[in-house]
């Protein structure tokens, strides 16, 4: 390929692999660039690759690099490294899904609702994301009925466990479990992963916490698609690292924990791990950053979390003691030459100790490891082992007891996790471990890269399936295409009856075989192969061309560690142990291997065999890849290391998978992105009216380009047609460039002619106009001399002329002033002599009136004596009459001592209150009428007074007996007599004070004028009197709400009859006293409630004959319950706006007293009643019918029912009045008294009145709720289609204009429409059905606030969504929504166009011009003051411009937010950057009755469906029904 200067191009470089560099001189044969350092290279064009010259626009990055321009390997790096950069770890090749290790909590990306958002959704239509390629493998299980599988694979450190906790999340999301369990699935095999790491990880050369073993994780579904089981499958357990490792490997975790366990390895005499010849083959003993104790214990955690018992925790690690100890035995030559024995006290120590730990016999032990059975015809030939063989038989015995531990430990912990056998399908998770080229590879790395070779051919074979189907659904042309396949490598390795593998088994079966003969062997065979290939420095070493590259292996060890033996002996040795769990690890063996007892067992074979199973496993699922990348060996956050992550993509297959996509069409785009590219090589097709589809073919043709295909909705170009485009294309545009900047040269020259002429005319004039003003200037000094000449002249005769004149007027203004005063003396004379006569005439007056009015006054005292004199003898008279105010003066007297002793008398009462609260209240009460009834009848003398307060004194005793019988059960008989003493005492004190008050009487009847103000005293008095029982009237009616069930009980014992006497005789002479005093009958309930004892006892017979009138005939509730049910089941419409069936069940209610019934299941009947119809087919269509009837009848119960004090709280009646004052009130507006309030009425509520309003409310929050939550999932669809602008609005490609001063053209908004009508549906039935505007309002609210969140969520999970084109299409649709609040008005929309806040912002934010202007506080305050960093900041990161091609925020913005979002990540629980809807009630009872307007149910008539039913006739006879008082 040529390349021009100017070209983008990446080159390669060994530190950073690849870099950006720029075409700045092109010659024959080679080409000069200049690197983004700055750095200035001569490279071949061979060695370079083409680079994007558009990459920066639309973000610089894409999330699926198949819609990379050039998909080649520089591209693929970087775009990697640049969403990376962003946060962004996750990025699809086609159905692969890329996850780069952040080293860093993203909690925002994996939280509940962001599994929400990818339920369900195609792969490729949200962000890329983990839960998505979960999603898709469980979608295509559910409706495909073919089980799944989802391979992860990748570096150590690169994520793969969490990837797979991710995923096991997602699918127990998705699926749940069919059986209630506390644990769920994904938590119990991540609780087994501490056990499995410790039995099966090791360190390696590149990773200190590497898995030895590969994990298939089978997690199982029932028919439904839920959970019903896992299982945890392992293969190729690396057991050859048992008996030997290389330095600075390790051997398995689980000894070096046992080593440092303390106690426990005292126990197995273990000590050092160096101490051992299994692990002291390599000087690293400890890992950096982990302490095995703290490793031991978690183990043995894990190990009681998956169910195994301590015995067999104890039985566990003595095995791996007595593997320890049985590494330390050797052997020295015995006897014979071919003979070996234990070599001295150390050997036979610890051969002592792992017979102890294996529980077996230590002589047998002996024989087992130094000689070796063969089965003849003849009998048994026992053939002793030479050192050599006898140490191979020791570790054959470790790696085979090993390897039966893992199998068993494995084997529990399925048992722990339960598996179902009956399940059909099932989502395999596979973690195993990945691609490994080392320094020194020998045969560990060989089995590895075999398995990676199958693993990587399935891939490839996934690959092309994925091509083919792509190719077919576009329906282009393929069959001709060849697809690169590593079938070679493979035939290779395990081909029979010559491939590696197969030499290595037969090298192994000779006992004289070396490594030096197997390489020759294989040398000779593959001489002309060439994947293998023969290293110059070593006779023995061989490199094989992986698919990752080229892997050098040494064969030194490759014999030893493939050799395995199936020893007879050993079976037979274990499985005679005493220890249970040991000879359960070795059961009896088949016939055959009893013959052979020394039977030889490949290692590479095994291998092969359990790789074959799990091909087969997986080739009978269908399979989708996640390719986990470590973008640094440092495990640090937002490092990328361009050498390690491009060996990651190679040795992941990625890589392979593009090369597999360059054989084929690697470069795809739709017809519109293409024809916008692209169009303008063809500006004459622009003019015409083409599609898409014919502009494509035409820029094709008129480029001569070839071999392309033209799909349904893509163009496929092969490789390298894109860069001669692009190259055409850059053609074109530099000649355009050059055509415009000649065409503003033109401009900038003729600009600077017309500035020069401009100029010259503009001095020219300016010299005309200074010789012009000098010579005015002279012509204006000549005019201006004579006028000042002028002036001068006539100042001077001016002058002289105001002096003469002067002078005349001052002689003339003295001769005046002359003859003026001459005038004024004589005017002043004339006055001055009619004042004195004025002056005489007046006093003659004076005297004369003074002499009358003498005689006047004279006359006037005559008279008034005379009628002070009638007067007095009046007076006289009137006096003799004083008794009548005297005795008014007494009844107040009277009054206001009656009030002062009920004061005391509530005081004592109440300190005496804490023992006997309810007999208290009934005495205090009881003595205040007694008292009042004792001062009514003092009026007439103090004997009298005597008397009465005897019988007062007698009627006392009475009650108080029927109080003690009524408590005789609760009080002591001494605190009765106590209380009896009191009360005398009290009426002691009473006859006291009558005596006083006869005394004041006397004085009281000797001046009125003293009555008159004794009297205000007592006015003063009794307010003050007032204020002190309305704080008593709080206290007792908070002893009164705690006191009501002792009351009730009370009122049910036989006493009752005699107990309703008694307070009716003291209410009758209370009534007696108040006919006396002139007031009127306080006893009327309408009127007020006075704390007398009969506020409690008088209701008692009502109630009783209620409860006995509540018990109806079967008949009567069944007709009852048949009207309310046919209320509810049937729409009875609306009268006047008023809800019906709401009026009629509560007048029905009221008028069978249900309300005030302690006992009733109606209430039960109605709620269940309309809970049913809420279940119905129908229920959704009658919501708003159902939401105005239930708030109509919560509202009447709000205000109609009162609780009677059962319920209340002294702050609720801290207004009412008391006693005095109510008497105070009757004395001063006896009116109020007479007469009932136009209010509706209040009925006494009992419990279950009170627990039906509870309940009505819950129905009410219900019925709103489940409307809210209908109309979110009707709009959801809606709002799916209107986040994202179709193709049709956003206008032909290369005709519209691109100028940022052109307005958008008005797009299609047949979608926001759509929404537009569903509103208005929506407000037309709530209007109809006469839903009260406050539940309207809450509604709309709410919804748009749902509207907001879900436009909002798919802002930021779309990258299609963040253009500017689309913006503007949303902000079109928002300002249809902002119309529609505005008609809709304020009474029903409310706060709902600030609900879309966010949206709006959002939108605004990517519609603004000149974004790399803005800085990030004027982002933050002034464009998103809603938003927080993190959403802007993944905004901006998926952002891009496709309308205008402009850059957006500058990258030092980006960067400044994304310290932000890093250091907000370290400090915040939950950062996530979506939005949670918010699925409360936004309401409360007490919301409901202030909004909701008061109803006159009064005027709804009964529907003639119902008449005919006797229960309702009372509804046909009258309007308000009342309750019978």
């Amino acid at each position: 390929m040529s390349y021009r200067k100017g070209s983008k191009v990446w080159v390669e470089e060994k530190g950073e692999g690849w870099v950006e560099a720029e075409v700045t001189e092109a010659k024959e044969r080679a080409v000069v660039v200049l690197t983004s350092q700055r750095k200035k290279i001569t490279v071949s064009p061979e060695k370079l690759l083409p680079r994007d010259t558009d990459e920066d626009l639309g973000g610089g990055h894409v999330d699926d690099m198949t819609k990379l321009t050039y998909l080649n390997e520089p591209g693929v790096l970087y775009n990697l490294k640049k969403r990376y950069a962003l946060n962004e770890i996750y990025t699809y090749t086609g159905s692969i899904l890329i996850a780069v290790n952040p080293f860093t909590r993203l909690p925002h990306l994996y939280n509940e609702y962001m599994m929400e958002q990818y339920k369900g959704v195609r792969l490729g239509e949200l962000s890329p994301h983990v839960f998505a390629v979960a999603d898709a493998s469980y979608r295509a299980m559910v409706n495909e009925s073919r089980s799944q599988s989802i391979l992860v694979s990748g570096e150590s450190g690169a994520g793969k466990t969490e990837t797979t906790k991710l995923i096991m999340q997602y699918l127990t999301f998705v699926g749940g479990r069919a059986a209630l369990d506390d644990r769920t699935v994904e938590q119990q095999v991540l609780e087994s992963n501490p056990l499995l790491e410790a039995f099966g990880n090791a360190k390696t050369v590149r990773n200190d916490n590497s898995s030895r073993f590969g994990k298939f994780v089978e997690i199982q579904f029932d028919a439904s698609g839920r959970i019903s089981g896992a299982a945890i499958r392992t293969y190729l357990l690396e057991r050859s690292r048992v008996v030997q490792i290389t330095d600075p490997e390790r051997n398995f975790h689980c000894f070096y924990q046992l080593c440092a366990s303390g106690k426990d390895a005292e126990l197995y005499k273990l000590g050092h791990a160096s101490s051992f010849h299994y692990l002291n083959q390599s000087k690293t003993y400890d890992l950096e950053g982990t302490n095995n104790v703290d490793e031991y214990w978690k183990t043995k955690r894990a190990m009681d979390i998956v169910g195994i018992s301590r015995k067999d925790q104890d039985a566990i690690f003595r095995t791996l003691a007595a593997i320890l100890h049985l590494g330390n035995i050797e052997f020295a030559p015995g006897k014979d030459s071919d003979s070996s024995k234990i070599k001295g006290s150390t050997s036979n120590f610890h051969l002592q100790m792992a017979a102890n730990l294996f529980m077996c016999d230590a002589d047998l032990l002996v024989s087992t490891l130094c000689n070796r059975s063969i089965h003849t015809r003849e009998g048994i030939i026992i053939k002793a082992l030479d050192c050599p063989a006898a140490a191979a038989n020791r570790d054959a015995l470790a790696k085979t007891v090993y390897a039966r531990l893992f199998d068993w430990l494995v084997e529990n912990i399925n048992k722990s996790i339960g598996q179902d056998v009956d399940s059909k399908v099932q989502i395999g998770v596979l973690d195993i471990y990945g691609f490994e080229s080392f320094k020194n590879n020998s045969f560990e790395q060989f089995c590895i890269n075999f398995a990676n070779e199958k693993l990587q051919q399935h891939f490839n074979e996934h690959v092309f399936k994925m091509e083919q189907e792509e190719y077919k659904s576009e329906e282009i042309n393929w069959s001709y295409i060849e697809f690169i396949d590593n079938q070679d490598v493979l035939d290779l390795i395990e081909k029979k009856p010559i491939g590696i593998i197969a030499l290595l088994d037969e090298a192994c079966m000779f006992p004289k075989s070396t490594h030096e003969t197997f390489a020759t062997k294989m040398f000779r065979n593959f001489s002309s192969h060439p994947r293998l290939e023969k290293t110059k420095f070593s006779e023995t070493d061989f490199t094989i061309s992986h698919y990752a590259g080229k892997v050098t292996y040494q064969t030194d060890s490759f014999l030893e560690k493939n050799r395995d033996y199936i020893v007879a002996e050993h079976c037979n040795l274990l499985s005679s142990s005493r220890c249970p769990f040991v000879s359960g690890l070795f059961t009896s063996l088949p016939e055959e291997s009893i013959r052979s007892s020394y039977k030889f067992s490949s290692v590479a074979s095994r291998f092969k065999l359990q790789l074959s199973a799990l091909m087969e496993t997986l080739n009978s699922t269908e399979p989708h890849y996640v390719r986990c990348v470590k973008p640094n060996s440092a495990n640090r956050p937002q490092l990328f290391e361009n050498q390690s992550v491009l060996h990651q993509l190679r040795c992941g297959g990625v890589l392979e998978a593009v090369r597999i996509s360059l054989a084929g069409y690697p470069t795809r785009r739709t017809y519109a992105e293409f024809v916008d590219r692209f169009a303008v090589l063809i500006p004459e097709l622009m003019i015409g009216s083409y599609d898409e589809i014919t502009l494509t073919k035409g820029i094709l043709e008129k480029m001569k380009l070839d071999n392309f295909q033209l799909g349904r909705t893509k163009v496929f170009l092969r490789a390298g047609q894109i860069a001669i485009l692009d190259m055409r294309r850059a053609e074109v545009l530099d000649n355009a460039a050059r055509h415009i900047q000649g065409r503003f040269r033109t401009f900038i020259a003729r600009k600077e002619f017309v500035k020069t002429r401009e100029a010259s005319i503009s001095v020219q004039a300016y010299c005309r106009g200074c010789l012009s003003r000098k010579m005015y200037a002279i012509r204006r000094e000549t005019a201006a001399a004579v006028i000042v000449q002028k002036y001068v002249r006539r100042w001077l005769l001016r002058r002289a002329h105001l002096q003469a004149c002067l002078s005349a007027l001052l002689i003339q203004s003295y001769v005046r002033g002359f003859i003026t005063r001459l005038y004024f003396s004589a005017i002043r004379e004339h006055k001055a002599a009619t004042v004195i006569q004025s002056t005489w005439r007046r006093r003659k007056v004076v005297m004369l009136f003074q002499h009358y009015r003498q005689a006047t006054v004279a006359i006037q005292c005559a008279w008034r004596q005379k009628l002070a004199r009638r007067e007095l003898r009046r007076l006289k008279m009137a006096a003799n009459e004083a008794g009548a105010l005297r005795e008014a003066k007494n009844k107040l007297e009277k009054k206001m001592d009656d009030l002062a002793l009920r004061l005391t008398l509530e005081r004592r009462l109440r300190a005496a209150s804490e023992e006997s609260k309810s007999s208290e209240i009934l005495k205090r009460e009881k003595i205040i009428e007694s008292l009042s009834a004792e001062c009514a009848a003092a009026k007439s003398a103090a004997q009298i007074e005597h008397d009465k307060n005897l019988l007062l004194q007698r009627q006392l005793d009475d009650s108080l007996r029927e109080i003690t019988m009524l408590q005789s059960k609760r009080i002591m008989t001494a605190e009765a007599e106590k209380e009896n003493s009191n009360l005398k005492n009290l009426v002691e004190s009473l006859s006291v004070k009558n005596s006083i008050l006869e005394k004041e009487l006397n004085v009281a009847r000797k001046s009125s004028d003293d009555t008159m103000e004794k009297l205000k005293d007592v006015e003063g008095k009794c307010n003050h009197l007032q204020q002190n029982l309305d704080k008593l009237q709080e206290k007792l009616t908070n002893l009164e709400n705690e006191n009501h069930v002792l009351r009730q009980k009370a009122f049910n014992t036989p006493p009752m009859n005699n107990l309703a006497v008694a307070p009716k005789t003291l209410s009758e002479k209370f009534s007696e006293i108040s006919a006396s005093t002139g007031l009127p009958n306080c006893e009327s309930k309408s009127t007020f409630d006075s704390p007398t004892p009969t506020k409690y006892l008088a209701p008692l017979p009502q109630t009783l004959t209620g409860s006995r009138r509540s018990r109806l005939p079967v008949e009567r509730h069944e007709e009852n319950h048949e009207i309310l049910l046919r209320c509810i089941k049937e729409n009875l419409g609306f009268k006047d706006g008023k809800p019906v069936a709401a009026c009629i069940i509560y007048k029905c209610l009221l008028h069978w007293r249900a309300y005030e019934s302690e006992r009733t299941a109606i209430f039960d009947h109605v709620i269940e009643a309309i809970n049913d119809v809420l279940k119905g087919q129908e229920a959704d269509g009658r919501l708003p019918y159902w939401l105005s009837n239930t708030s109509a009848l919560l509202c009447l119960l709000q205000r109609n029912l009162r609780s009677n004090g059962l319920f209340a709280t002294p702050s609720r009646r801290s207004g009412a009045l008391g006693l005095g004052g109510k008497l105070v009130q009757t004395l001063r507006s006896p009116s109020k008294l007479v007469g009932r309030s136009d209010s509706l009425p209040q009925v006494d509520a009992r419990y279950p009145a009170i627990l039906f309003k509870q309940q009505l409310t819950a129905c009410v929050e219900k019925i709103f709720g489940q409307l809210r939550d209908n109309l979110k999932k009707e709009i959801s669809p809606l709002l799916n289609v209107c986040i994202q602008a179709p193709k049709s609005t956003r206008g032909q490609p290369g005709k519209a204009s691109k100028s940022p001063g052109v307005g958008a053209q008005p797009a299609s908004n047949s979608n926001w429409d759509n929404i537009v009508n569903f509103l208005d549906l929506l407000m037309d039935t709530l209007r109809e059905n006469y839903v009260p505007s406050f539940f309207i309002r809450k509604l709309i609210t709410q919804l748009f606030s749902f509207i907001n969140i879900q436009l909002f969520n798919s802002l930021l999970l779309r990258r299609e969504c963040c253009t500017f084109s689309n913006g503007e299409y949303v902000k079109a649709g928002l300002s249809l929504l902002e119309k529609w609040i505005t008609d809709v008005t304020e009474e029903f929309a409310g706060t709902s166009w600030h609900e879309l806040n966010y949206i709006r912002q959002a939108v605004g934010f990517l519609v603004i011009h000149q974004k790399r202007k803005k800085t990030l506080e004027e982002i933050r305050q002034d464009l998103c003051p809603s938003l927080s960093v993190r959403q802007i900041y993944r905004i901006c990161s998926m952002y891009w411009d496709d309308k205008y091609n402009t850059q957006g925020i500058s990258n030092e913005v980006v960067a400044a937010m994304r310290e932000v979002v890093n250091k907000d990540t370290q400090n915040l629980v939950s950062n996530s950057f979506l939005l949670d809807d918010d699925l409360s009630i936004p309401f409360s009872t007490e919301d409901l009755s202030m909004a909701i307007p008061a109803m006159d149910y009064a005027d709804v008539d009964l529907p003639e469906s119902l008449q005919h039913y006797t229960s309702v006739q009372f509804l046909l006879r009258q309007q308000d029904p009342q309750p019978v008082q």
